[in-house]
């Protein structure tokens, strides 16, 4: 069983920053690719930045520039730090990781619970 946990959402003024992690724990042998997502009210779920196993990058264009998206494979953890963070970057910030539980097995994608990131004066 594999388990996804974020934290560092919350409430900050706009031009603010916040630094959100995911970390999975359980089963895991070996971890692909990691990514950050969002769902604002009323929208559908859209990718914010992806990372792969070599630690190569993409972002949204609206984050460009102001969303760096990391690693830490020895702790099985993503990391989002977000700058300059504007109103409408508020939403439900997710994480998802695909996950290679056992040698030889497919890998399969997880999904975190989701951490709130509201950003208003």
């Amino acid at each position: 069983q594999v388990q996804l946990v974020e934290s560092g959402g919350g409430l900050v003024q706009p031009g603010g920053s916040l630094r959100l992690s995911c970390v999975a724990s359980g089963s895991i042998f070996s971890i692909n690719a990691m990514g950050w997502y969002r769902q604002a009210p009323g929208k559908q779920r859209e990718v914010v930045a992806t990372i792969t196993s070599g630690g190569s990058t993409n972002y949204a264009g609206s984050v460009k520039g102001r969303f760096t998206i990391s690693r830490d494979n020895a702790k099985n953890t993503v990391y989002l730090q977000m700058n300059s963070l504007k109103p409408e970057d508020t939403a439900v910030y997710y994480c998802r990781q695909v996950i290679q539980t056992r040698r030889g097995d497919p890998f399969y994608q997880y999904w975190g619970q989701g951490t709130q990131v509201t950003v208003s004066s």
